[in-house]
């Protein structure tokens, strides 16, 4: 397997982890657990953005820009809605 793959397989799971951390988050029925999982979210963001400035600086997670015309309609759109 290629570096790239396990770099993408990682980026995964720990969205996944971060997606867990967060319901149990919200879910926590006492401020202890709360902060455990508070805390463990915020290692897991970390972890998540470091892996992907990782890849960008690889050039293996590439964005798309989006021209600023496209940007101002799409907010137009939703602020007259």
């Amino acid at each position: 397997m290629e570096d790239r793959d396990l770099m993408e397989n990682e980026l995964l799971v720990i969205k996944g982890v971060c997606d867990l951390y967060l319901h149990g988050a919200i879910e926590s029925t006492t401020a202890e657990v709360h902060c455990a999982f508070k805390e463990a979210l915020n290692e897991s963001l970390n972890i998540q953005n470091h892996i992907y400035n990782l890849m960008t600086e690889k050039g293996w997670y590439k964005t798309d820009t989006v021209e600023q015309q496209k940007l101002d309609e799409t907010k137009n759109k939703y602020a007259n809605a």
